[in-house]
């Protein structure tokens, strides 16, 4: 199995735990569009109580990646994902997030 494949799998344990229903092949398109970071502890998760962190997210990921207009809806998306996995979990794996954001936005198309 490879490095890929075990932090996919991580990814979808933790959906699993938590009751969120996987796509694994959508799953694993976010988790190849975050490239080598995906190797990187401090890059795999998101530190959700930094402002800082959730607004890089938002440039980057929501607006540059998903091409999301930057508006309201945004922040709602963002606090929804924190939400899902749980704003007390100290480990909230980058493409899981990164996925609820997806659906929610409903930007699957993106990684088709």
């Amino acid at each position: 199995m490879s490095k890929f494949d075990d932090v996919m799998d991580k990814c979808a344990a933790q959906m699993k735990e938590q009751k969120i229903k996987v796509d694994r092949p959508l799953l694993d398109a976010i988790g190849k569009s975050l490239g080598p970071s995906l190797y990187r502890k401090d890059a795999l998760l998101v530190a959700a109580g930094q402002k800082s962190e959730l607004e890089t997210i938002k440039k980057n990921f929501l607006i540059k990646k998903l091409g999301c207009p930057d508006d309201a809806k945004l922040d709602k998306a963002i606090d929804k994902a924190v939400e899902k996995i749980g704003r007390s979990r100290r480990n909230k794996l980058r493409p899981v997030f990164y996925y609820l954001l997806v659906k929610n936005l409903k930007k699957e198309d993106v990684f088709v």
